[in-house]
């Protein structure tokens, strides 16, 4: 079984197409089960984010598995497959497993450094584990994709390599609204990237933030968490009060359709009498209305303006050290999983050796009847299995360095199975015991697209 991951983000399609293949919890799950019912896909996850959309499949074939996740991809997105072909990347097998250790560290991010993509992750893993999409093959590699990423934050100053998105989309708050202490502030939504936002804004100086969410309990969960006040999105008076009272705003909620449609906007801008205002959008959908961009001193931020502002500014010591641990553990997993494999030949190998001796020790036993007495029939037992022991432990410690570490190692194993005439169907090991036993519930709070 091999590892195929298909999918499309920031770095090869458009922002409008990206928008259009957001899913929610929902539709991930849907997502997944279609792919699950491919004819050539066994295990799968889904990994959505605000910038890409990536589908990680455990395949009997690269191109059956390429034609099941394409085809459930493109019915899902709504776009005609060949249409959204030239958009789509494709990774198999070891740079699939690489690609997913990129993806978790926040190299392969928008924002390159951050770490919220570990908790995405790790709530596409949850998912797959409740549905039962995942397997010996995905579970254990995302479990590794999540260890490396909190190695890679850990160990580096990837943290500090690039800008976050809210850092980026307020670069200009000076500029535009003035001194960011004496602004009042709106964050619309309480999500992981909204927390993000409040957090980013009070230590950066804020002293006037207002939440403003769906439901009350985590509005007033964050406001209380930032020190600021709360107001729920279905109290179309407050809302409007707190737009035209705000010289910036930050929306970030996941809702289908705009949050901040531009007539709220007209009128808040009017209330405002034009007044210079910051609007930053981080949703995918998109939350605010691009026209508001027309208004005048609204200065409108949207993902694609921080995309090209983010471009080329992650550098530093901190990304060439996650790339380098990247390396070494897409090298540890690959020799992992290369030695795992030939555990079922290793298995059957001393098994066969168990066969001969134990048949042998029958023979003798009838040969030499009541003249073999218990001590010496111990005794003959005992050497015989301490020289088949001895004469496997060279061969069998060989197999395993020889697959983790030879490029066709595998082929090792193989010679062996052909030498001997061992048949390893059926043959379990304790790694597959443990692989196809029910998942530990997950306890780690996940993070938000």
């Amino acid at each position: 079984m091999s590892v195929l991951v298909m999918g499309l983000s920031h770095h090869t399609a458009p922002l409008d197409l990206i928008e259009r293949a957001a899913l929610d919890a929902h539709g991930t799950r849907e997502l997944s089960r279609t792919v699950a019912a491919g004819e050539y896909v066994h295990e799968t996850v889904v990994l959505a984010t605000c910038n890409r959309l990536e589908v990680y499949a455990a395949v009997s074939t690269f191109h059956g598995g390429v034609a099941d996740v394409g085809s459930a991809l493109a019915d899902r997105i709504g776009v005609p497959l060949e249409d959204l072909t030239e958009h789509l990347y494709v990774h198999y097998a070891d740079r699939a497993v690489q690609h997913l250790f990129e993806v978790a560290c926040g190299l392969d991010s928008m924002a390159v450094g951050e770490s919220q993509v570990l908790g995405q992750v790790r709530a596409a893993l949850r998912r797959g584990q409740e549905d039962g999409t995942v397997g010996r093959t995905l579970d254990p590699l995302l479990q590794h994709s999540l260890r490396v990423g909190k190695r890679a934050h850990t160990e580096t100053g990837l943290d500090h390599a690039g800008h976050s998105l809210v850092e980026a989309g307020l670069a200009d708050v000076e500029q535009v609204v003035g001194p960011l202490e004496q602004a009042r502030t709106l964050v619309v939504g309480a999500g992981a990237m909204s927390a993000l936002a409040a957090t980013t804004l009070q230590r950066m100086g804020a002293t006037s933030v207002t939440i403003a969410n769906r439901t009350a309990a985590r509005a007033a969960r964050l406001a209380e968490a930032v020190g600021g006040d709360w107001l729920t999105l279905e109290d179309a008076d407050a809302l409007a009060d707190a737009v035209a009272d705000a010289d910036v705003v930050l929306s970030c909620t996941g809702a289908v359709g705009y949050v901040l449609t531009e007539a709220l906007l007209r009128e808040a801008n009017r209330r405002r009498g034009g007044a210079p205002q910051l609007v930053l959008d981080l949703g995918l959908p998109r939350d605010v209305d691009p026209g508001a961009a027309r208004l005048p001193g609204v200065r409108l931020v949207a993902l694609r303006d921080l995309g090209e502002r983010l471009a080329g500014t992650a550098t530093g010591d901190g990304i060439e050290a996650a790339r380098a641990i990247v390396a070494q553990e897409v090298d540890a997993y690959l020799a992992e999983q290369r030695a795992a494999e030939v555990t079922p030949t290793v298995v059957a190998l001393r098994g066969f050796a168990r066969e001969v001796v134990g048949a042998e020790l029958d023979r003798l036993r009838q040969r030499l009847g009541d003249d073999l007495d218990p001590q010496t029939e111990a005794e003959v037992a005992q050497t015989v299995n301490r020289v088949v022991d001895k004469l496997l432990h060279t061969p069998t410690v060989q197999v395993k360095r020889l697959a983790a570490t030879e490029p066709g190692g595998a082929s090792y194993a193989a010679a062996l199975r052909e030498l001997f005439g061992l048949d390893i169907s059926g043959v379990a090991t304790v790694s597959d015991v443990l692989r196809s036993a029910p998942p530990a519930p997950a306890t780690t709070r996940e993070g938000d697209a």
